[in-house]
């Protein structure tokens, strides 16, 4: 689904302008990414939340060579889905 998709039903589910339905989304996403980058648990409802997680440094290989890599701590966007979501998608 692309985002023209879900405001096209957004506009028809809520009656609200087009132009407002996509402001709205702009700015949900906009507050989305500003509350993970800050460190908060941003939640969606029963859809589940987003939150920001460290990942440790880590020892890997190359898939070609067989040679052993040192991957360095990052930091990465997760979602976690809610028990609703999950038990819709089963």
């Amino acid at each position: 689904m692309k985002k023209e998709e879900i405001i096209a039903l957004l506009v028809e589910r809520t009656n609200m302008r087009k132009k407002d339905v996509k402001e709205l989304l702009n700015a949900f996403e906009e507050i989305v990414l500003e509350g993970v980058k800050e460190g908060k648990k941003v939640p969606l409802g029963a859809l589940g939340y987003f939150k920001k997680v460290e990942r440790s440094a880590r020892t890997g290989h190359n898939p070609k060579t067989g040679e052993k890599i040192q991957i360095p701590a990052t930091v990465v966007p997760k979602f976690v889905p809610g028990k609703k979501f999950k038990e819709a998608v089963k």
